[in-house]
């Protein structure tokens, strides 16, 4: 994902054009922001055909997607079906658990309350919640601190002392077992000395914010954070109201048959600050968005903009510096680019949202299956970037042409899988829709007039030409390459992300 949006720049802003002042540069702002508009419609319509091809195959019974440049959220699409009886559509307003996302907003209020002054990150827990104590540990440590239980270096263990992450029914504990459970549990480390992460952590951190304001933990985050952002469809909690309807059931891992087990839907109680939450992706990517505005206007809302710079920065680091977090947030650096976000994983659930502040880019993909959505979320940005970097292709001397004419889907047997042609950049783009790059695997095809076409490398090299057969009624029928025909199968739907 980090090599994926690193390449991404930011959506110009419009200048002031009050009294003819910057008028120039106003037009070449709105001129680049519409070819970045127009580049990723192109991007995203190949990302959406690919992500649709990837999902059937590993038969994921539905994946949302959205993506956010800036304050807007440029493009949300939902796949496949999120019901038993496979009737009811995917979509960006879809409800899935997010599970460990929910710290974020976790980790929002208790910066909430270290704003007020209720809360200091460097005291022990222990002074806000006095109950909140493990096992007696001989081994010198210093104290666990709100800082420790953020950034997953207090040394705790990772859960509360109970299964529930054990099948069919996943009890998750009470809070009120949560407590009489804790004393009972050592520290697996002294604190400060080892990244563990750990969903009790968490816990505690909510328990922490409603010790501190007064107000119970569900109240606090609904009416503090997520109705002043406008996040109507994110709770701590799962609807089980909605469950088959708009809450997408879950399923569980592809067994050796091709098939997915059901997964009973869980109640998230006492574990619900660290794991509990249920949102969408249109939801995350409001949440996205906000931390954009937030950190560009400089103007407080919800937290203040140098309080979420103090959560995106790395306040812990591993010795191998394989691991580093902020306050709440996962936190990683590529290409010297920073990036932001978390991932979350519950019985029947995936999904995460990856930001990269810089260049206001964020992309939040969640599924009712137990495959990685991180995948999905690089292909996208992946080819975000590809589309974006992509310098297009000049008209042939022959005049315009017509790209929409052959794109459609092609057939590769019995030597691959079906690829899709569609346009990009001025010419062709002819792309692998099995692959798990789409990016790296695409093939540009530049236009030479007559239904030629020169392939084109990654590296802007030119190699050998193909070209488009036509039927007698001037219809494709096949592109032709190294003397191998591959048919034209059918034409792209206009609005369809159906292979």
């Amino acid at each position: 994902m980090a090599l994926a949006l690193a390449a991404l720049p930011v959506l110009p802003a419009r200048a002031d054009t009050h009294a003819g002042v910057g008028v120039e540069q106003a037009e070449a702002e709105e001129a680049e922001a519409s070819r970045q508009r127009a580049a990723l419609a192109e991007a995203m319509s190949l990302g959406g055909l690919w992500i649709e091809t990837q999902r059937r195959y590993a038969r994921i019974p539905a994946i949302s997607v959205a993506v956010v440049r800036g304050e807007q959220t440029v493009w949300s699409q939902g796949f496949g079906t999120i019901d038993r009886q496979q009737r009811v559509p995917a979509s960006g307003d879809t409800i899935y658990s997010i599970c460990s996302i929910s710290k974020l907003f976790t980790a929002v209020a208790v910066m909430q309350q270290w704003e007020e002054g209720r809360l200091r990150l460097d005291e022990p827990v222990s002074s806000y919640l006095p109950w909140a104590t493990l096992a007696a540990d001989a081994r010198e440590s210093v104290p666990v601190t709100l800082r420790g239980l953020l950034t997953h270096s207090a040394g705790l263990p990772r859960e509360s002392a109970h299964p529930y992450w054990t099948g069919p029914d996943f009890p998750f504990p009470t809070r009120e077992e949560i407590r009489s459970g804790l004393p009972g549990q050592p520290s697996l480390y002294p604190a400060s000395t080892t990244f563990q992460y750990s969903n009790l952590g968490i816990t505690l951190a909510g328990e922490a914010v409603e010790a501190a304001s007064g107000e119970p933990y569900d109240g606090y985050v609904t009416a503090r954070i997520l109705a002043p952002l406008g996040l109507a469809d994110t709770r701590p909690g799962i609807p089980a109201g909605l469950y088959g309807k708009q809450l997408a059931v879950g399923w569980g891992a592809l067994t050796p048959e091709g098939v997915r087990p059901e997964v009973r839907l869980f109640d998230p109680r006492g574990i619900t600050p660290a794991a509990g939450f249920s949102s969408t992706v249109n939801d995350l990517a409001r949440f996205a968005a906000w931390q954009f505005r937030l950190l560009r206007t400089g103007q407080a809302e919800v937290l203040r903009p140098s309080t979420l710079r103090e959560m995106h920065r790395v306040h812990y680091i591993t010795p191998d510096r394989e691991t580093s977090w902020g306050l709440g947030f996962a936190a990683w650096q590529m290409d010297g680019r920073n990036f932001v976000g978390h991932g979350g994983s519950c019985p029947g659930y995936r999904s995460t949202l990856m930001v990269e502040p810089a260049s206001e880019t964020a992309i939040a993909v969640a599924m009712n299956a137990m495959d990685d959505p991180g995948v999905y979320a690089m292909g996208l940005g992946g080819l975000m970037a590809s589309r974006l970097d992509a310098k297009p292709y000049d008209a042939p001397e022959s005049g315009p042409v017509e790209f929409e004419a052959y794109a459609g889907f092609y057939g590769g047997q019995p030597w691959g899988p079906d690829s899709v042609i569609l346009p990009w950049a001025g010419g062709l783009a002819w792309a692998e829709l099995a692959t798990g790059d789409p990016a790296g695997d695409l093939t540009r095809l530049k236009p030479l007039g007559g239904d030629r076409f020169r392939v084109m490398t990654s590296k802007g090299e030119e190699r050998d030409v193909v070209t488009f057969v036509r039927g007698p009624d001037g219809r494709i029928t096949g592109v032709e390459r190294f003397g191998n025909t591959s048919p034209h199968l059918r034409p792209l739907a206009a609005g369809s992300t159906r292979p």
